[in-house]
């Protein structure tokens, strides 16, 4: 089969996206595929209509990747794409709206706050803020609405870190997010479907040296120590898979995800989903892939069929 990988873009996440597309491509080529890796640039759309891959795998990360805009185009393009459709992509980039929709259908999640910057401009920061933190108390993790890979998140401990921290997220997305920090273990949950329903990986637990998983953290080697399967208990590692897939089915996902937790003595505690899972060195998705027993292409290999079938 030929194959098109997508990566790049020109979002914050550019590199990371890059790394991802490469490592994937090379693992399908390992296992007999022929890929190419494609841009999103104004070449895009002639070299796929002139190529006609028989399956497109987008893993552009942040913006135009993730919030159904890349997956519409596919769809106009009558192209076959590994990856959730237009509508269940947009739900789960916004943080504020996947957050309704999994508390809704039962699972637990922080509480939170969710404005746009115009709001904070016209009624006022300084007032906005103080009920924030009047509510929710303190520490709080800042962070944009809508994006990824920890780009603009903040955690704040006290109220006048809070105005820079706001200022960071705005600097990626005109919405941005105030949540009561939990703390506890955090772990990812990756789920994928290969034909029989959607299946948890094993847990991953994220112990970050700086205590905070940003950035950094995630994508330079030795600053983040990773445990596969993760140290918690059978009962909350249960309880973890059940909740991912919850959250997977909950929110219209396809063929993969990543969701993210927070575990401690009150549960099981819902951070965010990823439509796009990273692909590199240091990302989760591979690690879980690995301790099941599977190889990244033989994952993404199986996915390309069902896509191709699907079609």
């Amino acid at each position: 089969m030929s194959v098109v990988v997508l990566a790049g873009g020109l979002s914050a996440e550019r590199e990371v996206s890059l790394r991802s597309g490469r490592r994937l491509a090379e693992a399908l080529r390992d296992t007999g595929y022929e890929v190419l890796v494609l841009d999103l640039d104004g070449n895009l759309l002639p070299t796929l209509r002139a190529e006609r891959p028989e399956v497109v795998i987008p893993l552009v990360h942040g913006a135009a990747g993730e919030d159904g805009s890349l997956a519409d185009v596919l769809e106009a393009l009558d192209l076959p794409y590994v990856g959730s459709p237009p509508l269940a992509c947009r739900v789960a980039f916004d943080k504020a709206i996947a957050k309704g929709i999994v508390a809704h259908d039962g699972l637990q999640v922080a509480r939170s706050y969710s404005l746009p910057h115009g709001v904070f401009r016209d009624l006022g920061a300084a007032g906005v803020m103080a009920g924030i933190v009047d509510n929710l108390g303190l520490p709080v993790m800042v962070k944009p609405t809508r994006g990824g890979s920890a780009l603009g998140a903040s955690l704040v401990h006290a109220e006048e870190d809070l105005p820079p921290a706001m200022v960071a997220a705005f600097a990626y997305g005109d919405s941005a997010m105030v949540e009561q920090y939990v703390s506890g273990v955090e772990v990812a949950v990756s789920v994928v479907d290969l034909g029989d329903g959607p299946q948890p990986l094993p847990a991953v637990e994220i112990q970050p040296r700086s205590g905070i998983y940003d950035y950094a953290a995630r994508y330079t080697a030795g600053e983040t120590e990773f445990f596969v399967p993760a140290r918690i208990s059978q009962a909350q590692e249960q309880e973890c898979a059940r909740a991912a897939v919850a959250a997977h089915i909950a929110l219209g996902l396809r063929d993969w995800s990543r969701v993210d937790f927070i575990v401690n003595d009150q549960g099981v505690i819902f951070l965010e989903a990823n439509v796009a899972p990273g692909m590199t060195e240091t990302s989760l998705f591979p690690q879980a892939a690995a301790a099941a027993g599977m190889t990244l292409g033989s994952v993404a290999g199986d996915l390309v069929r069902i896509s191709s079938a699907r079609s």
